[in-house]
């Protein structure tokens, strides 16, 4: 029934922030016309984590090893936080030229 999902990152500078996903990240990568970039994905999860604001929903994207990914970033003059130690895994978040955050994570949780 279901075969694929579809997420939307809202930007201040979608140009700019297209321009990371494609050339900084990498991502393969359709124009659906005039400009308007759609980014493969790579295999993803959901998980679903109790709340009181059924309207806030959270995307992560997951590498095998933070600590290269970071100096991948740098090399790059993308900016990421400090690593945290959470109990599913280590964290950073980056920031996009658009301004938004993005949180990237190596998963300590087993992966479907």
């Amino acid at each position: 029934m279901i075969n694929g999902a579809h997420c939307i990152v809202y930007s201040n500078n979608a140009e700019a922030d297209k321009a990371f996903f494609r050339d900084v990240l990498k991502f393969n990568h359709v124009d659906a016309g005039h400009g308007w970039l759609i980014f493969g994905l790579p295999p993803s999860e959901l998980a679903v984590h109790p709340s009181s604001d059924s309207a806030h929903h959270e995307m992560y994207l997951m590498v095998d090893d933070i600590n290269t990914f970071i100096k991948e970033m740098q090399a790059q003059q993308v900016v990421c936080s400090a690593i945290q130690e959470e109990r599913w895994g280590k964290l950073t978040m980056l920031t996009l030229p658009g301004g938004g955050q993005l949180g990237i994570y190596e998963p300590a949780h087993p992966r479907p």
